[in-house]
């Protein structure tokens, strides 16, 4: 029920006498640019790849322009290689996918890069020791929320925090078997982040819920490592009955 995008944005067809909308029903989200921040790592190229491939236009971000260059070179499919900056300012929606420790730090530099764009949280604020996986506090409550509150012009959403980095780098993995709980405040926002796990063959996008909630979902993550560390797997999720 969306009738295009334009300039980044996209604009619903709804109106307030309109008949309530299927929540399946998500936007065309075909030419919309997606930037990955920390596109060089495992998660951030895995993503990139995948969005690639399945038709998406894409740009890797990186601290250093070349290192960025060299890896989409690496990953072909038409991704583009750009420094953070550019990647965040050249992209419609925008992927974070740098380690938690570096979290804050970049955002705080692409303010002004960011204002007016999606952005889509994926880290995960995790520790490790003897005993595997834990998840660390966060002041804001959750990654997800500490974006929202350093990016007051953007619209921070949640989303790709369990997906397996192996499976997406994998050429031979045709699709993957998992659904994406994608959070957020604003429901245009959530739609077109849901449409774009939902590009990814195997891949569905669900909404989960406001991005207060993030916590909880980015905390799963060390369940999941768990569970993939005795089973010697790759797991993901599925929401049944949606």
């Amino acid at each position: 029920m969306f009738s295009s995008v334009s300039a980044g944005r996209i604009a619903p067809m709804t109106t307030p006498s309109s008949p309530k909308r299927d929540p399946r029903d998500l936007p065309n989200i075909d030419d919309l640019v997606v930037g990955v921040l920390g596109g060089t790592g495992e998660q951030g190229r895995g993503l990139a790849y995948r969005l690639a491939v399945a038709g998406q236009k894409v740009i890797i971000g990186s601290r250093s322009a070349d290192r960025a260059a060299s890896a989409a070179a690496e990953l072909g499919a038409g991704v583009r290689g750009a420094d953070n900056a550019t990647c965040a300012a050249e992209s419609d929606i925008v992927i974070i996918a740098v380690p938690w420790e570096g979290h804050r730090d970049l955002l705080l530099s692409l303010t002004g890069e960011l204002a007016g764009k999606i952005v889509v949280d994926c880290v995960n604020p995790m520790g490790f020791d003897k005993q595997g996986a834990f998840v660390l506090d966060v002041e804001e409550g959750s990654a997800a929320q500490q974006a929202a509150a350093v990016l007051p012009d953007s619209t921070v959403t949640a989303a790709f925090h369990h997906v397996s980095a192996v499976l997406l780098l994998d050429p031979n993995v045709e699709s993957l078997d998992t659904d994406i709980m994608v959070l957020g405040d604003k429901r245009e926002a959530t739609d077109a982040v849901q449409a774009l796990a939902s590009r990814i063959p195997g891949m569905r996008g669900v909404y989960a819920g406001r991005l207060r909630n993030a916590r909880q979902v980015e905390g799963l993550t060390a369940n999941l490592i768990s569970t993939n560390r005795r089973y010697k797997a790759h797991a993901g999720l599925r929401v049944t009955d949606v």
